[in-house]
């Protein structure tokens, strides 16, 4: 039943207060107990960007010559982000409303540029398998079908099956910097050579790194090459809301010059209204999103950012040496940046039985598949809260350890099923049939987690597990 609009209107400060109040089941970031989605330093910080986002929340990025400041605003977010990159005077590009939309754009650029200058009718686009979930969604939305390229033990791409995979319908390769599952920067300079030998783009998805790696790098850390220092690299997503603590939503894509930026801008000359153009995905750009991504780059500066990134790394490096003492548990590949993802040595022991074990302490802990494990998305932040998270996680294996009957309960048993449910398109069916459902006229509360395991009402992920049970017993198996 909808909720209908009040017929008068309230007192802000009565609805103000009941904004906060439906914060309260929601994660305690502020705390520290959070690894993934918010990017939060302090109230102090918060505040800024809250004032900054708001000098401009009424403005509109749509039509670059009416609002000429945030024209400008948007050329100075570019040209910083084109530095410290290491782009020449030629690098270009705009700014968007987050990763995703960075990521779409470079895929439309891709096949237009591909369909214009070589005749490609049937794109390709050759991703690695860690690649983020955003590109998956840019080949559906704009009809580019991908090329998978395989891992090795380091989880970075298998480069010789990678150059297997070109052909003459490739219009362009992905590198990551880092790739999100396990915080592996890949191969991007390798990379760039053969794309560059080929002649084919080379985007590189530094959506998570781009506003910390340099940052580590100036502190001396050992990066490998991956900016526009590499000649096959053409372009680069950067988000400012993560690693930048921008307001949400603030991403950037560059490229190394125009003649790869004009393929991404969509021009109508036949509308009633006019000749409209627009230079990404929106047509409304909200003017907060510019100001206060301008904001924070002249409220850290380059010092700010190297100090950021210096906590950020002695929180992960402390991180890692906890996990990496743990007998039972080793940190995946050879991660570089904020990102890593943790596994069990001992097939005893479930990993997901540890993550039941953390959330039930307060930590909300993300889990990944292929492989099993655990992953921690590290701001400079978390640096208080890290002996208490290592404590916790030794805590969590002695108790899974001491039950390995925990392996079959809850959240451990749900994911453990999901990470191996064969038939996938199947899986995606009903998903989508489950997940449609939250958004009926109507519907209640979304719930993606195993409600079970926090002794709550069955979600999404439960529904599809007992789904794929029931399934199996039909058939008697």
């Amino acid at each position: 039943m909808h909720k209908p609009m009040p017929e008068k209107g309230r007192a802000g400060p009565e609805v103000l207060a009941e904004l906060d109040a439906f914060k309260a089941q929601d994660p305690r970031f502020k705390e520290g107990r959070v690894w993934s989605l918010v990017y939060y330093l302090d109230e102090e910080h918060s505040g800024f960007i809250k004032d900054a986002y708001h000098s401009y929340a009424s403005e509109n990025g749509l039509n670059p010559g009416a609002f000429k400041s945030l024209k400008k605003i948007e050329s100075e977010v570019i040209a910083a982000t084109a530095e410290i990159l290491n782009g020449t005077e030629d690098v270009c590009g705009v700014v968007t409303s987050g990763g995703t939309e960075s990521c779409l754009m470079a895929v439309k650029t891709y096949r237009d540029m591909a369909r214009d200058m070589r005749g490609v009718k049937k794109p390709e686009m050759i991703l690695p398998e860690t690649a983020h979930v955003a590109w998956f969604k840019a080949s559906e939305y704009f009809g580019v079908k991908i090329r998978l390229v395989p891992l090795t033990a380091d989880f970075t791409p298998d480069l010789k099956k990678l150059k297997r995979l070109i052909n003459r319908n490739t219009v362009m390769i992905l590198g990551s910097a880092p790739e999100y599952p396990h915080g592996t920067i890949d191969p991007i300079q390798e990379m760039g050579a053969i794309a560059e030998k080929k002649n084919i783009p080379l985007h590189v998805d530094a959506c998570v790194g781009g506003f910390i790696l340099p940052f580590i790098e100036d502190n001396g850390g050992a990066v490998p090459p991956w900016d526009y220092r590499v000649p096959g690299v053409t372009s680069i997503s950067a988000d400012i809301h993560k690693y930048g603590y921008a307001a949400k939503g603030a991403s950037t894509i560059t490229y190394r010059n125009l003649d790869y930026l004009r393929y991404q801008m969509f021009v109508y000359e036949n509308w009633a209204g006019g000749v409209f153009a627009s230079p990404a995905l929106l047509g409304t750009r909200p003017g907060g999103g510019y100001s206060a991504a301008w904001s924070v780059l002249q409220y850290f500066g380059k010092e700010g950012y190297r100090q950021l990134a210096r906590e950020t790394v002695g929180a992960v490096d402390a991180l890692k040496a906890g996990v990496n003492s743990i007998p039972e548990l080793e940190v995946m590949g050879n991660p570089i940046g904020p990102l890593f993802s943790f596994r069990s040595t001992d097939p005893t022991l479930s990993i997901y039985a540890v993550g039941d074990q953390m959330d039930a302490r307060g930590w909300q802990v993300n889990r990944n598949q292929f492989p099993e494990g655990l992953h921690a998305m590290v701001t400079a932040q978390h640096l208080k809260v890290v002996d208490q998270y290592i404590a916790d996680l030794k805590a969590s294996v002695g108790v899974v350890r001491a039950n390995p009957a925990l392996a079959r309960e809850g959240g451990a048993a749900t994911y453990g099923m999901l990470a191996h449910v064969p038939l996938r398109g199947m899986v995606r069916k009903k998903v989508l049939e489950m997940f449609s459902e939250q958004y009926r006229a109507g519907g209640g509360e979304l719930d993606l987690s195993s409600g079970d395991a926090a002794g709550g009402p069955p979600g999404l992920v439960d529904k599809l597990v007992n789904w794929y049970v029931q399934r199996q017993q039909r058939k008697g198996r």
